[in-house]
Order: structure tokens, then sequence, then C-alpha cells
């Protein structure tokens, strides 16, 4: 396998910008990537498809391992749906437009989320009211830690919102592939989040065309700024930077919060609403920076074009202590940060 030397991570990453990697090596089978991470010390950093992630300036001193494996296996049964095994490299959306083509439920809402398969267990990647932990059946793994090959059912994986057991042990396990579980059909699952609903013309826990739903969360996804595009800077980001905090039942919330109410009694607030709730409008930017909030959508920082990594958290931190000020809450940062802290 060749390896890269000081190669820009700004090349790999849709927030486009960050340091350069002492080491870079693309694997492209298991066995290259089995070998590769076995090989590295435990600081080698596992890079997908960097859609999640916000990479230090300078020169990032620990070897960078990028995952660039292919392949899809389908099973189909008319009773037990769709077995459908995806190696850890391929896309994410395209997965979702086949599985929309080809009749597979439990997805079409995370249409136009960037990056690789493999990343989506770990975060428990969700939106518009579906998470991949609801179709996702088991997971293929190399433990760092154990030196071999794991496999995880679905249930096993400690999937929680946007958390699960990959999460909890950062660095651990490297995804080689999922398996996902699909019912089958024309028609979507219940549609459950009040946007997409209206966007759709359906009430919410009624049920659209695939294609409808794919449809309307690319329209939904664009109109935000989180649909890849390199003409548009909206789009140079990690897209939800902060994650949606949780709070006790009660806590104290202004008339006109916005809040989803969570199975354990706890609510679920909006991030976005409390960063414009505390003044930080889209659009917003540090005087003579080049990274801002998106003009599209308030969860998104942004490169504006020729940002830095220290541009984005500078920003991260006003609006941070800002909505802290302001109600009491932290917020917490969605993407991975590489050789940063805010």
């Amino acid at each position: 396998m060749p390896v890269l030397r000081d190669e820009p991570l700004a090349r790999h990453t849709s927030f486009r910008l960050g340091g350069a990697a002492r080491s870079f090596i693309e694997c492209t089978t298991d066995a290259e990537l089995i070998e590769a991470v076995a090989a590295a010390d435990d600081d080698a950093l596992i890079l997908g498809g960097g859609s999640n992630v916000l990479v230090a300036d300078g020169v990032i001193d620990r070897p960078v391992i990028a995952v660039r494996t292919s392949g899809v296996t389908v099973a189909v049964d008319a009773c037990a749906g769709a077995w459908v095994t995806v190696a850890a490299g391929e896309t994410w959306d395209a997965l979702v437009e086949r599985a929309v083509g080809e009749g597979w439920r439990g997805i079409e809402a995370l249409s136009g989320i960037p990056g690789l398969v493999g990343a989506t267990p770990i975060q428990n990647v969700g939106a518009y009211g579906q998470e991949v932990a609801g179709t996702v059946a088991r997971v293929r793994a190399f433990d760092r830690q154990a030196k071999s090959v794991v496999t995880i059912a679905g249930p096993d994986c400690g999937f929680d919102y946007r958390w699960s057991m990959f999460k909890a042990e950062p660095g651990r396990y490297v995804v080689l592939d999922v398996a996902f579980q699909f019912k089958l059909g024309d028609r979507s699952e219940p549609v459950r989040y009040a946007e997409l609903a209206r966007t759709l013309g359906v009430a919410e826990g009624e049920r659209a065309a695939l294609s409808d739903v794919r449809s309307a969360v690319l329209e939904l996804r664009g109109s935000k700024g989180m649909v890849l595009d390199d003409a548009d800077h909206d789009s140079w980001s990690a897209g939800s930077f902060f994650l949606n905090p949780v709070v006790e039942n009660g806590f104290p919330l202004p008339d006109g919060a916005v809040t989803f109410p969570q199975t354990d009694g706890r609510m679920k607030v909006s991030a976005a609403w409390l960063i414009g709730a505390a003044g930080f409008e889209r659009g917003f930017a540090l005087e003579g920076s080049a990274a801002g909030i998106s003009t599209k959508h308030a969860l998104a920082l942004t490169n504006r074009g020729g940002a830095s990594a220290a541009d984005v958290l500078a920003l991260a931190r006003v609006v941070r202590g800002g909505v802290r000020e302001r109600f009491g809450i932290t917020l917490e940062p969605e993407p991975l940060l590489i050789g940063c802290a805010l």
C-alpha cells in the first residue's frame, strides 16, 4: 500500500480545511485495512468520507488511514425482507438511492447525508425522524484492542441519540461492513417529522411513496445547505455542528422553544432554535473571519472560503458561550475534532 507524505486533509473533508497528515494510506480491501490498522500505532486516525470531522491547522502528526473499500451483497426474502451487507467505504447516499429504487424501507428519510456507510452506525446517523439504528442488523468490525474481527448484532450496538458503543470507545473499532435488514414495499415508514410531513402534504404518522420522501428530504436539505455542493459555501461544513441537547423535564425554557419529548420523560431541545434565540442570526461571522454560520441553517458552521480550523473553533466558542449565557445549556459538538478542542 503506497503511503502519501504530508497529504493535505483539506482535500478529504467537507469543511475543506485542516492540516496535512504526516502519512496517509488509502485501503481498498478489508485485508489492506486490517493490515494497515494492525501495523499502525494506537494513535492512527481512521478517516471515512470526512464529512463529520474538523481537522486542526498545521501538521497532523499521526498516521491517517482512509477507508476506500467497496461492495454490496443482497439477499431478498418475501417474508424476512432484504438483507443488505455493505462495505464500510461505500457512499451512504448511493445506498439510500438504491434502497428507494429497490423498495427497501427504513432509510429513505436519511437521503442526502454525506459520508460513508461505515460511519453511520458509529454516529447512529439520523434525520427527519429516522435513525440507522432502525435498520442495522449487525456490524462487522476490527477490534484494535483484541486484534481480531468481531461481529456485533444491532441490538448490542448501544444505539441512542447520535450515540453507539463504537462512539463510547473512540478509535477501538474499525467498521468493515454493515448489514441492514429492510422491510419491503414502495411506501415509506410512517413519517415522524413535522417539517417533512408538511412538505409531503401528509399527516404525521402517515406513509408516502419512497421516492417522494427522498425527493422531499433532498429538497429540504438542499434549502439548508446540507447537500454537498462545491459551488455553495453553505455546504462547506460538517453539517450540524452542535447536537440537540437533551434536558430534564421541567427545565426552564422560554415559551416558543422548539422541543421534542423523549421516551424517558426528558426533552430534546432544538440547538438551531437555541442559537437563533441567543442572538446569532444566519450568516453571522466574527469580524475578519472566513468562518460563519450558514446563511441557510443556524446549526451549520461553514468555511466561507479560506477559513482555518482556528476560525471555525473561535466561532463555535462564541456561539456556545452565547447559548450557555442565555439558557444555561452547554452545546456539545457533533463532528469529531482532530487535533483541536472547544
